[in-house]
C-alpha cells in the first residue's frame, strides 16, 4: 500500500480538524440546495443528475477497494465494505431517482463540493479497511463491537430511508410546494432522516473502529446537524402553525 497505517491515521486526525473547524461556519450559512436553493452560487444542473454525480463516487471507490483487497474472505470485512456499498447503491442509484423534484436544480459548485466530500471519505476508509482492517479472527471484543455497530446502522438506515420516503410521498406528481410532515418520528423531529444517517455512521464508526470511519462520523454531524437545525427554522418561518414541541434532530433534546 503506497500509504502507511500511520499515514491513514494522521489523515483522518486532519479531516476531523477541517469537519471541526467548518462546522461552527455551517451553522451560519444555508447550504444552497432543496428547500434552500439559491441562483445566486453559480451554474446549476440537474437535482438529480447532481445528487447521482455527487453520491456515485463514494461507491465506485469503495467498490475499488474492495476488489483490490486481500481480506476479501473475512466475514467481518465483508460486512463492514457491504453495508457502505449498500448505502450508496441506494443513494446514488435509487433515492435520486425516486423524488419529485422535476425541474428543480442544484449549483455545480455544491456538486463539486460534496463529490470532493465523498471522495476524501471513500479514500480514507477503503484503504485502512483494504489494508489495515483485521477481520479474521473475531474476539469478544470484536463480536461486541460487531452487535452494537450493526444494529445502530440498520436501524439508522431504517429511519433514513424511511424517513426520506415519507417526504417524498408528502408532494403529489407534478407538486412542487413543500408540506409539514406527519406521523412517526416526525411528531418528535423536524428531520428524523438526518437523525438516522448520523446514526448509521456511528454504528458504521462503532463497527469499522477506526479513525477513518470516525472521521466520516464526525463529518456526517458536521454536515448534517446543522442542516437539520437550518431546515427546523425554515419550517417556523414557513409554516406559522408548525408544531412547537417538535425538536430538529434528536427527539426530546435538540
Amino acid at each position: 500500500m503506497f500509504l502507511s497505517n500511520h499515514t491513514l491515521n494522521v489523515l483522518s486526525i486532519a479531516w476531523m480538524a477541517i469537519a471541526l473547524v467548518i462546522f461552527p461556519l455551517l451553522l451560519k450559512v444555508r447550504a444552497p440546495y432543496g428547500r434552500h436553493t439559491r441562483t445566486t452560487w453559480g451554474p446549476m444542473i440537474s437535482n438529480q443528475l447532481g445528487w447521482f454525480v455527487m453520491e456515485i463516487p463514494s461507491f465506485l471507490i469503495i467498490l475499488f477497494f474492495y476488489i483490490k483487497s486481500n481480506n476479501i474472505t473475512s466475514f467481518y470485512f465483508n460486512i463492514v465494505f457491504w453495508l457502505w456499498l449498500f448505502h450508496y447503491i441506494h443513494r446514488a442509484m435509487i433515492f435520486p431517482f425516486m423524488t419529485r423534484t422535476k425541474g428543480k436544480k442544484i449549483p455545480v459548485v455544491i456538486v463539486l463540493m460534496g463529490m470532493f466530500f465523498n471522495f476524501v471519505n471513500a479514500f480514507l476508509n477503503g484503504a485502512y479497511m483494504a489494508y489495515y482492517f483485521d477481520g479474521h479472527s473475531i474476539t469478544l471484543v470484536m463480536f461486541v463491537r460487531l452487535s452494537v455497530g450493526l444494529l445502530l446502522f440498520v436501524l439508522g438506515m431504517y429511519i433514513n430511508i424511511r424517513s426520506d420516503y415519507m417526504l417524498i410521498n408528502l408532494r403529489k406528481t407534478g407538486e412542487t410546494g413543500y408540506k409539514v410532515p406527519h406521523g412517526w418520528l416526525f411528531e418528535y423531529i423536524s428531520c428524523p432522516n438526518y437523525f438516522g444517517e448520523m446514526l448509521e455512521w456511528l454504528g458504521f464508526a462503532v463497527l469499522a473502529w477506526n479513525l477513518p470511519a470516525l472521521s466520516f462520523f464526525v463529518w456526517t454531524v458536521a454536515n448534517l446537524l446543522p442542516r437539520a437545525l437550518s431546515n427546523h427554522r425554515w419550517y417556523y418561518e414557513k409554516f406559522p402553525d408548525y408544531p412547537s414541541e417538535r425538536k430538529a434532530v434528536i427527539p426530546f433534546i435538540l
